[in-house]
């Protein structure tokens, strides 16, 4: 190429790359969509399930529909919130989670009728929500108070999961809580209803769908080991693989150890929670309001209740307040067990006779307590907040009873068939061995008097009839007679002398004779409190009584009035209760006969008896001082073993040094038994300088003289046994470890027991026989 010509550079243009088209479309969005779905359904199933589990103790269905809501509610304000900083995130649902429970509260209150304001209702479902909960009846109403904690629960599960799951991308542990949720909703259901199969599979189910799901962080990046070269991509995958069927080896070997133990547990009947909590009471005023009843009966104008009833005609309707079924002797109790309730109460299988439906609305005027009155027996009660005790069909209110107090109580009112009442028997066991129990003490007349009512009267019902009949005709019905219904006070009632207060009470001593009577002949028996309403109007402290009941198989509880007529005059009771047959006296006894009879036993001479019994009291006595002698011996025996092997062990075990220093603790010991203990912020010259006055003193005063003396000068001047030596040893030991011999320790082992023989011999006699078994020494220095 010639000189001047012009270059010409040529430069190849490589052709650029495909530019990937934004994946803004529809498709794309879709696809993202769908990635990003299953791990949040995932969790609104799993806190939803939880929901239904719990919901299988309630009644209805709203407890489930407001947990869903719950679960759907806080995963999808984690979603939503996925952009805002996490530590925004929770003030985000805290506040939406308040929206919601307000709105479940507020339909809960709405549906249930409860009485008040919304704010005393919800300020009261925050108090009471966990101890209502697991003391609530079965089914359990959703009211604000039993429904706030399930709602809170799962609402904090879901937010806790979404966070973990999706902005963490650690998605098996945000199923974590969830699971948490649910196994709590199985532990409060408990043995209350059947097992949870469905559910538990589907919770499994979802929980491995969330878990194969592409909906993980990272899950759609690129291959983070391709940029790697070959070999070290292999062996990263290889050791991928690897963890992997470690993992799933893990799995599938904890599955087949504790699986088979896990299944064993599917019949074992659960716990029940609720038996760690304690139901709600009644005060003690309620627990026996029989003794209320002569109260009323000298108040008789006092207005209870206001009573409106709506009913079909029918006998006389009697409001209940209490059912006594437990008697010691001396006192009638509920002895129930109350469970809150919410407005419809648990039904039971009606007897045979027929059935009427009650409604009485009721307001409070003085009656006072915790026990709700109404008609036995109540189905629904809207008004008041309710606890109940399906065995005695009777109703609290535990926040106690306030005048004005307004409720609406639909009872169904049992009428027993009377054609079945002659011919039925009275079950016997287990299931009524309360209602049969009689308490020990029962006065012999009164048992007599129900063999003699018995006797005659062989069904159930005759019996009962029998002891009904018998004290609505001996007795007379007073206002101003006592209470009281003890053995002693019911015997006083049933045998008395009449001019003498006797044989006269209220229906408080008419239904407890009958009670007691009944049990003695068989009968299960109760007394019942209530009042006798005559249609709408007021209830007056006139109205109230106590009736007995009694338990008939086939029929139920059947009440008796065993109450007198107006206008009646009872007849003596000696007209008809036989007294015991008396033996004839001595001078009325037959002649004997001229037969020849066995010889006649032996008789004690007099007062031969009253010599048995004192030489059996003096031997008894000898017995218990020689029984007493040998325990004080062997105890005595025993502490001086003990104080023996402890200063050989002080003194002849470890090294030399732990032995010098046993040695020092059986002098300073031996002080402290001499009355004279040293601190342990003295130097060991000091300790034993006081060692030397404590020894001189000592053998002054056992020698009558005294240390300021001339003798006892010379006392207290003279060396101790011992007591220098060990105390130079023990400074060796703590400035100079190591140092000692075992003939040194030897020496301090022998001049410690020097001294405190010494020491031991200058004490007065019986302090020497204290000295050895005191048990001091064998815990001063644990």
């Amino acid at each position: 190429m010639g000189r001047g010509a012009p270059v010409v550079t040529v430069t190849a243009v490589r052709p650029s790359a495909p530019v990937t088209p934004p994946q803004d479309d529809a498709g794309g969005l879709a696809l993202r969509v769908l990635r990003a779905t299953p791990v949040p359904l995932a969790l609104v199933v799993l806190v939803a399930l939880a929901g239904v589990v719990l919901g299988r103790v309630y009644a209805g269905d709203l407890l489930t529909r407001l947990m869903l809501g719950a679960a759907v509610g806080s995963v999808l304000v984690s979603v939503a919130a996925r952009r805002l900083p996490s530590w925004l995130v929770a003030p985000v649902s805290v506040a939406a989670m308040t929206g919601w429970t307000v709105f479940a509260l507020h339909l809960a209150a709405r549906r249930a009728a409860l009485p008040g304001g919304f704010a005393e209702v919800a300020a009261d479902a925050a108090r009471n929500g966990i101890p209502r909960l697991l003391t609530a009846m079965i089914p359990v109403e959703p009211t604000p108070d039993t429904v706030l904690v399930p709602l809170v629960a799962a609402w904090l599960t879901g937010l806790t999961g979404a966070e973990v799951a999706l902005r963490a991308g650690r998605t098996l542990l945000g199923f974590l809580p969830a699971a948490l949720l649910y196994a709590g909703a199985l532990y409060v259901v408990g043995p209350n209803a059947d097992p949870a199969v469905w559910p538990s599979l589907a919770f499994a189910a979802a929980v491995a769908l969330g878990l194969v799901a592409p909906g993980g962080r990272g899950t759609t990046g690129p291959d983070p080991t391709a940029a790697l070269p070959p070999e070290v991509r292999t062996a990263v995958r290889a050791r991928l693989v690897a963890g992997t069927a470690a993992g799933a080896a893990v799995v599938v070997g904890l599955a087949a150890l504790l699986g088979p133990a896990l299944a064993a547990q599917v019949d074992e009947r659960p716990v029940d929670p609720r038996r760690y909590v304690e139901p709600p009471r009644v005060e003690s005023l309620d627990e026996n309001p029989l003794i209320r009843i002569s109260g009323w009966a000298l108040n008789p104008d006092q207005k209870l209740l206001d009573v409106s009833t709506q009913a079909p005609a029918g006998p006389q309707t009697r409001i209940r307040l209490a059912v006594l079924s437990d008697y010691d002797g001396v006192t009638w109790r509920v002895g129930a067990t109350y469970r809150n309730a919410g407005r419809i109460l648990p039904a039971a299988e009606p007897g045979p006779g027929a059935v009427d439906t009650v409604r009485q609305e009721i307001i409070v005027a003085d009656l006072t307590g915790r026990l709700l009155p109404a008609v036995p027996t109540p189905r629904e009660v809207t008004g008041a907040r309710v606890a109940y005790d399906p065995t005695t069909g009777t109703l609290i209110r535990p926040e106690g009873l306030s005048p004005g107090l307004r409720y609406t109580v639909t009872s169904l009112r049992e009428r027993p068939d009377v054609d079945l009442l002659a011919t039925a028997d009275v079950p016997a066991g287990d299931e009524v061995a309360r209602v049969l129990r009689v308490a020990d003490g029962t006065p012999e007349p009164m048992r007599r008097l129900a063999a003699q009512l018995a006797e005659d009267n062989g069904a159930p019902y005759a019996r009962a009839t029998a002891i009904e009949r018998f004290l609505a005709e001996h007795y007379r019905v007073v206002a101003d007679a006592p209470s009281g219904h003890a053995y002693p006070n019911l015997h006083f009632f049933l045998f008395g002398p009449r001019n003498g207060g006797g044989q006269r009470g209220t229906s408080e001593q008419f239904a407890a004779s009958f009670a007691v009577l009944g049990r003695l002949t068989g009968l299960p028996t109760r007394v019942v409190v209530g009042f006798s309403a005559r249609g709408d109007g007021p209830v007056r402290a006139a109205d109230a009584l106590a009736w007995p009941e009694v338990f008939f198989s086939g029929v139920g509880w059947v009440p008796f009035d065993p109450l007198p007529r107006p206008d009646t005059e009872p007849r003596p009771v000696e007209e008809d209760f036989r007294p015991p047959k008396e033996e004839p006296p001595p001078s009325e006894a037959p002649e004997p006969t001229v037969e020849p009879t066995a010889t006649p036993p032996a008789v004690a001479a007099p007062g031969s008896g009253d010599a048995d019994r004192g030489v059996s009291r003096s031997a008894l006595v000898a017995v218990a001082v020689l029984v007493l002698s040998l325990l004080v011996g062997a105890a005595l025996a025993t502490l001086v073993g003990m104080r023996r092997a402890q200063a050989r062990a002080r003194l002849g075990r470890g090294d030399p040094g732990d032995r010098v220093a046993g040695a020092w603790r059986q002098v300073t010991d031996a002080l402290r038994l001499a009355g004279r203990p040293v601190g342990d912020d003295l130097a060991a010259t000091e300790v034993a300088s006081r060692a030397r006055q404590a020894l001189a003193e000592a053998r002054a005063a056992l020698a009558g003289g005294s240390a300021d003396t001339p003798a006892g000068a010379v006392l207290v001047g003279a060396p101790a046994p011992g007591v220098d030596e060990v105390a130079r040893l023990l400074n060796q030991v703590a400035f100079a470890p190591g140092t000692l011999t075992g003939a040194e320790a030897d020496r301090a082992a022998a001049q410690a027991a020097t001294y405190v023989a010494a020491l031991r011999a200058a004490r007065p006699w019986w302090r020497r026989l204290l000295w050895s078994v005191h048990p001091g020494p064998l815990r001063w220095h644990r």
